[in-house]
């Protein structure tokens, strides 16, 4: 059971991670400096003051960027492979001790694959945004990721198991609404 509340987190704190990418490492080390959760063998440097200052202000950093025209769109084309790497190593934080092949086979398949389509979902929408708005909307799809990359990682710390099947509904709306779609154009 407790490999499973550890996958339920680290696909929970991935998927955030493809919102935005400090939030989830920010609350996760908020969580293990309170001890609310025990990271995985080597990731214990999560709880430090230092990881929650630098976290911190990576969090506000790259919230406010978002709020700034041009910068939006070019943190968008940096932040892909950035997200794939955060969702990498929250998931393999969150995997205890379970075997290190499988914990970074998991992490990198399930965390980054993760974090690397909500990201490219976020930065597809805000390439629509900005081509039928010229970035006008782009502020307030800025603040529905941010408030969804909190909500869905403290929902990953507190309710593991709820944010896992949020997680897999919203992928299976969005895979129904594509191959809908999809149909549609062809």
């Amino acid at each position: 059971m407790e490999i499973f509340i550890g996958i339920c987190i680290g696909i929970g704190l991935s998927a955030a991670s493809g919102f935005r990418i400090f939030v989830p490492l920010f609350i996760l080390s908020l969580a293990t400096k309170v001890g609310y959760f025990t990271p995985s063998a080597n990731f214990e440097w999560l709880g430090s003051n230092a990881s929650i200052i630098a976290f911190g202000v990576a969090t506000l950093v790259e919230i406010l960027g978002y709020y700034i025209p041009v910068v939006d769109n070019f943190l968008d084309t940096i932040a892909t492979p950035i997200a794939v790497i955060a969702g990498i190593i929250v998931m393999a934080s969150a995997l205890g001790e379970l075997n290190p092949f499988l914990r970074w086979a998991l992490a990198i398949i399930a965390g980054g694959g993760i974090a690397g389509t909500v990201q490219i979902l976020t930065t597809a929408t805000r390439a629509a945004s900005t081509s039928f708005t010229a970035g006008i909307a782009n502020p307030f799809f800025a603040s529905i990721e941010a408030i969804a990359s909190f909500a869905i990682s403290i929902l990953a710390i507190l309710v593991p198991i709820i944010a896992f099947i949020l997680i897999i509904l919203v992928i299976c709306f969005i895979i129904k609404k594509f191959v809908r779609s999809s149909r549609y154009k062809t």
